[in-house]
């Protein structure tokens, strides 16, 4: 509370106010279209194939929404997200339920780091849930449908599915299969957490068995501790190239965007926190 009121009185409060696509580009023009554009080059970089469906594949379809906001650097930003309430009916918790991080394993395992004068580094891996593969199982594809501008604007990108264009209910619609998790899905974050742990297992971390957010490796004698909430990760070992090297082994495996953002050093933002170890 006392960081929110520093804040407030210090810096002042900005809210981001998110707009869908049609009022979105009125209010933001050509720095809005420019965006859409970008967004929808990353969709079809993260391989949307275009299908033939079951009935039941097409019932299940969702939509996908483009949403528009201006981040305080005044650059505007677009994100597609899969609108996943409706998948809700045949998702089961298992599926949907992702572990995080309890604030209690965050606290302890902080003062750990303290009290061993480890070395701390905070990491955010950037576009994380592209970077997850959705099964390949034929019984559990999942389809998204692409409507109204979004779907002139997806031909206007790549012209070869215009021949995919369907015509339901007066509107332009194209049905693509995802084969990478996209932001929305109640499964995506499921999906993650299950690639970053067998990644991480294969790199030779053991997983604390009663928080599984929490692992921990020996690295020359001495024990690295990972902590993660989704893509923000907190890396502690007594020597910092420990930390320089486990930022360059996710650079390795997480860069299919943008490189992991990592900061070393005394003071870290964290999951809403500001963890300070001076």
């Amino acid at each position: 509370m006392q960081q929110i009121k520093d804040k407030v009185q210090n810096e002042g409060v900005l809210f981001i106010q998110q707009y869908y696509l049609n009022k979105g580009v009125k209010l933001f023009k050509e720095e809005g279209n420019k965006a859409v554009m970008k967004q929808l080059d990353q969709l079809i970089q993260r391989e949307c194939h275009v299908e033939d469906m079951t009935d039941l594949e097409k019932r299940r379809a969702q939509d996908a929404m483009m949403l528009l906001a201006e981040k305080n650097t005044g650059e505007i930003k677009g994100r597609c997200v899969y609108k996943g309430d409706g998948t809700r009916e045949w998702l089961s918790p298992e599926d949907t339920s992702s572990l995080t991080a309890a604030l209690e394993a965050i606290m302890i395992t902080c003062v750990i780091d303290e009290y061993e004068g480890r070395d701390m580094m905070s990491l955010e891996i950037s576009n994380a849930f592209i970077q997850t593969q959705m099964p390949m199982d034929a019984r559990s594809r999942v389809m998204m449908k692409i409507t109204g501008l979004l779907v002139d604007m997806m031909i206007q990108l790549e012209p070869r599915y215009c021949d995919y264009v369907v015509i339901e209910n007066g509107k332009q619609v194209i049905y693509v299969r995802v084969l990478r998790a996209i932001y929305g899905m109640l499964e995506a974050s499921m999906l993650w957490y299950k690639k970053l742990r067998g990644d991480m297992e294969k790199h030779g971390f053991i997983f604390n068995p009663y928080n599984g957010c929490i692992a921990n490796k020996i690295v020359n004698g001495k024990q690295q501790t990972i902590q993660f909430h989704v893509d923000d990760l907190l890396s502690s070992h007594i020597d910092p190239k420990v930390n320089d090297d486990f930022c360059e082994w996710m650079n390795q495996k997480y860069v299919l965007t943008k490189p992991v953002k990592s900061k070393q050093g005394k003071t870290h933002k964290y999951l809403g926190m500001i963890l300070d170890f001076s």
